[in-house]
């Protein structure tokens, strides 16, 4: 199953006068010994990374013809290093990418299209969701490798002793909080001033920062407004703590939720073995996991997260090649449920969901909260649209700005980024 190989290697061959030479090469490659392959792995390097290098050391053992150079690289600082190496010389032949970072690369010729070769032959068994946010212009260019999106995490217990259900809506959720308040003494909800779980409001309403389709900025429009006023009503009230704008805010929520103070948070599922590490989680059981309330649109969304391994257009032939191969290894259904078994985190193909696999109640509930997981559009400047919300939603969540002002000023600051977007 190796169609589109010799396709491939022409486009190497184009990408190589465009690019760089070499993808990290190294040069005691022989022509009859193993052609060795550099991958740039952006995974945590003590929880994660392990059980990467142990299917590496299968795949070698698999494959005698291929030898992998693993290196792991801090994720905030892979983007620019790959950026800096593609557009010189020293990138990896295999990059595990954000999935935010697919099209920007892309578009600057950096990974090379993956559509019918080796690596994307089971593109079947992937989620559509998943294959079409590795899109850019009608190419794939990653296999989805990690998934994630945004749920309303919740302690079961505490859920049972006030009489609420997961709430359906964000207005459920306030009155569900106040109740939780009364009956159990700890707060009901907690939310982030993070940008980017601020998002499932935008979805509830319907809309988004921009729409990407008509090249328009939508951060003030009437459904933002009314999206980010609901995300801001859920700071005040009975049972609903007080935004933390400080630097440990992340940290100051997730402890309170895993030692069972607050009841509820929306949150991801890389938090999945810290979740069962607190007080509140001993028994694994006790760990809700329901799709993000709704908002007056009627509809439930959250961002779509994740990794998807990408393979260097700048390689030479032989070792896209091997990167290839190398790929489809490791998305394998059989890795991908190791990985998860490993690492908690979420396949993305329905087949590595195995009952091992599910027997995890962390992945469990998040494999039920994917359909309402929206790709994000292939925009290449997408993911970097969240920074001036990130500077502006802590004003406005602390009062120190109001609603309108600090959605204008984004608007702004997102305009600098997509010049040729209207208002």
């Amino acid at each position: 199953m190796r169609r589109g190989i010799a396709a491939t290697a022409l486009v190497a061959s184009l990408a190589l006068t465009a690019t760089a030479c070499g993808g990290d090469s190294d040069s005691g490659d022989s022509a009859d010994g193993p052609v060795t392959i550099t991958w740039w792995d952006t995974s945590n390097a003590t929880n994660e990374a392990p059980t990467y290098q142990a299917l590496v050391k299968e795949f070698e053992a698999a494959n005698k013809d291929v030898k992998v150079k693993y290196v792991n690289v801090p994720f905030d600082q892979a983007r620019n290093k790959f950026d800096t190496a593609a557009g010189s010389k020293g990138a990896p032949d295999v990059l595990r990418s954000e999935v935010g970072w697919t099209p920007a690369f892309a578009k600057k010729g950096f990974f090379l299209p993956l559509d019918g070769t080796e690596a994307l032959k089971d593109q079947a068994k992937f989620k559509s969701n998943l294959i079409e946010q590795a899109t850019y212009e009608d190419k794939v260019y990653g296999v989805p490798f990690v998934t994630d999106t945004l749920a309303l995490v919740y302690n079961k217990e505490l859920f049972e002793k006030a009489g609420v259900e997961a709430p359906k809506t964000w207005d459920d959720l306030k009155k569900a909080a106040a109740t939780i308040k009364d009956k159990t003494g700890a707060d009901g909800y907690w939310g982030s001033t993070q940008a980017y779980y601020a998002q499932s409001f935008l979805y509830g309403e319907g809309t988004d920062t921009v729409d990407a389709d008509a090249k328009k900025i939508t951060v003030t429009s009437p459904e933002a407004k009314k999206a980010y006023g609901t995300w801001l009503d859920l700071f005040d009230g009975k049972g609903l703590k007080k935004a933390d704008t400080t630097a440990d805010a992340y940290a100051h929520i997730q402890d309170a939720f895993v030692n069972g103070k607050v009841a509820s948070i929306i949150q991801g599922p890389w938090e999945i073995t810290n979740f069962y590490k607190g007080s509140a989680f001993k028994d694994k059981e006790n760990l809700g996991i329901a799709t993000v309330p709704a908002g007056s649109a009627g509809t439930a969304g959250a961002p779509t997260g994740g990794h998807n391994l990408s393979v260097y257009a700048g390689s030479d032939a032989a070792k896209q090649e091997a990167a290839l191969k190398f790929v489809n290894f490791m998305t394998s259904a059989e890795a991908q449920e190791t990985i998860a078994l490993k690492n908690s985190t979420l396949p993305t193909r329905d087949d590595a969901y195995t009952d091992k696999v599910k027997a995890d109640p962390g992945i469990a509930g998040y494999q039920t909260v994917l359909e309402a997981a929206q790709p994000r559009p292939a925009l290449p400047e997408y993911s970097s649209l969240w920074g001036p919300l990130d500077g502006e939603l802590p004003q406005i969540a602390s009062g120190k700005e109001s609603l309108d002002k600090g959605l204008g000023d984004a608007e702004t600051a997102i305009a600098k980024l997509v010049p040729d977007f209207s208002k």
